[in-house]
């Protein structure tokens, strides 16, 4: 990979771990690792729900913002794009369609 490319790819993963963080903080995700919420506001069984949603959201969001990370760490130490299972290429293609992509096609249909 060439190092524009390198680079434009870091801009993009930046740019959605910048995402995630932003969205994990509006849904109320502080930096304890947990959502919070009002304790004097009272607790139906909508707010209940509502509360469930929005901790499977976060779960979504926080799992997709460590392989932001993980992919960020592959460009530091120079293996981004290479398959972490058979160590060939991870074709340009596939990284622009899943930018945090850890296997290459073949390895990944082998899943």
């Amino acid at each position: 990979m060439s190092a524009p490319e390198t680079q434009q790819r870091r801009h993009e993963l930046e740019a959605e771990r910048e995402r995630l963080r932003s969205e994990l903080a509006d849904l109320g995700f502080g930096e304890a690792g947990g959502l919070s919420y009002d304790q004097n506001f009272a607790d139906t069984s909508q707010v209940t729900a509502e509360r469930g949603e929005a901790e499977a959201l976060a779960g979504e969001l926080t799992t997709t913002l460590e392989e932001v990370e993980a992919a960020l760490g592959r460009l530091d130490e120079g293996t981004y794009g290479i398959c972490e299972r058979c160590g060939g290429a991870i074709a340009g293609d596939r990284l622009d369609a899943m930018p945090m992509a850890r296997l290459c096609m073949t390895c990944a249909g082998a899943s």
